[in-house]
């Protein structure tokens, strides 16, 4: 009996290179580790950019995907577990126990595995590190998004902060035309319709405040939701809203936006598909177990009772073609369908970066408008009506009209400001690259 358990170690020590090397723990995803805040100040964009990728919630749920995708990888390729078997053959039933009374009774012990066709395991592992790799990018492509999403709601923040000042400067100034028409009403100067007009503007003024103070709330609950923070946890930016050039052509953009992960992620979706393609077309060969079995015999009815042993051979024969050839068809479509969804990202790309240049360059020349031309001209109409009214060349309607133009032209010149450095955003979202 010493031998027959020496001779099965030597099988399982001779069966141990046929199984795949253990593969290495995939990398832990690179998180930010940029130090919790609880309120945003003064010039933190990308403070808060690193916070938001460090704590998102749908940007641990990629990333834990990715790692899932990873351990896929370990998995692939592996051979099957060997198939150990232990019998007695060739017992009398009137004496199942004896082993002598007959030469051709026997204890076996045996071992076999199963080795796909050449190249299966090797395609098995190429298509799940390519789907690792797409789950990848993925993790890049939504920390892009994201970070997207962040400056344009910064600059969004920027721009109700800086129309809430000139809300409240035009208060202010509203209520000194007030109290003037009233000195001047009580004093028979004046007509009661200026009182009551300089105060339903100071009113629309108020209505406007709430307004941008509901809107601002809105931008700061969605900004604390993305960086997984409580929803009351304040933001108070102080950065200057202005505008920052773009020196980049269409060309150039288009360029940049062709390294972005989104591209890359197709790509290793093609790859898979055309991995599990050709492993497609190796199923059509078959795979070998190889058997070895040892028979531990006793002396029996003049028989020397020498052991015995016995090796084979075996194929599976893959005749149900239908499923292997719809296997196959099926991985042709997923290489079609990823080849499809490439072109159409990069017609996206750059239907995108056409639209966002567009409205970059009317942004800026509107901003640019108003900050050379129409507000000196509103500013200076606004001054002459309010020294015209003191001189009583006048009326109170005047005054006001142009101070309201003043206020309206000032608040668009900040939207077209807000509006351009947004769609910055946007185009550094479509790009994938930080633009200079």
């Amino acid at each position: 009996m010493p031998k027959f358990f020496a001779l099965l170690l030597t099988l399982a020590a001779l069966l141990g290179p046929l199984t795949s090397p253990q593969a290495a723990p995939p990398p832990t995803p690179a998180g930010v580790t940029e130090p919790e805040v609880h309120g945003v100040s003064g010039h933190d964009l990308d403070r808060l950019v690193a916070e938001v990728l460090a704590n998102n919630p749908q940007l641990e749920t990629d990333q834990a995907r990715w790692q899932a995708y990873s351990e896929r990888v370990r998995q692939a390729g592996t051979l099957e577990d060997p198939m150990l078997m232990l019998q007695v053959q060739n017992l009398l039933v009137r004496d199942p126990l004896a082993f002598d009374r007959d030469s051709m009774s026997a204890k076996v012990i045996g071992i076999s595995q199963t080795v796909p066709f050449f190249g299966k395991r090797e395609l098995q592992r190429e298509a799940a590190r390519h789907d690792a790799e797409a789950a990848r990018l993925e993790v890049e492509e939504r920390a892009l998004e994201l970070s997207g999403l962040v400056r344009e709601t910064w600059y969004q923040l920027l721009f109700v902060d800086r129309a809430l000042e000139i809300v409240d400067h035009n208060i202010g100034v509203l209520d000194d035309l007030s109290d003037q028409s009233t000195s001047l009403y009580e004093v028979g100067r004046g007509l009661l319709q200026d009182v009551l007009k300089a105060q339903v503007e100071r009113a629309k003024m108020e209505e406007m405040e709430i307004f941008l103070q509901q809107r601002r709330r809105s931008l700061e609950v969605a900004l604390n939701t993305l960086r997984a923070r409580p929803v009351d946890t304040p933001i108070n930016p102080t950065a200057p809203l202005q505008l920052t050039p773009l020196t980049m052509t269409s060309a150039e953009l288009e360029q940049l936006a062709a390294n972005r992960p989104l591209f890359r992620q197709l790509a290793a979706r093609e790859q898979q598909a055309a991995a599990r393609r050709r492993l497609a077309e190796r199923d059509f060969y078959p795979d070998v177990t190889f058997s070895l079995e040892y028979m531990q015999r006793e002396p029996a009815m003049d028989d020397p009772g020498y052991d015995m042993y016995s090796a084979g051979i075996s194929f599976n024969l893959p005749i149900r073609r239908e499923q292997r050839h719809a296997r196959a068809a099926e991985a042709e479509a997923e290489i079609r369908l990823a080849r499809a969804e490439q072109e159409r990202a990069r017609n996206q790309i750059r239907r995108g970066i056409g639209e966002v240049l567009s409205q970059l360059d009317s942004s800026r020349r509107l901003a640019e408008l108003y900050r050379s031309d129409i507000i000196p001209r509103a500013e200076h109409a606004a001054g002459a009506a309010l020294a015209a009214y003191h001189s009583g060349t006048t009326d109170f309607m005047n005054v006001l009209d142009s101070q309201m133009a003043l206020f309206n032209f000032q608040r668009e010149e900040l939207e077209a400001i807000a509006r351009h450095q947004t769609q910055l955003a946007v185009l550094e979202t479509v790009t994938g690259e930080t633009l200079p």
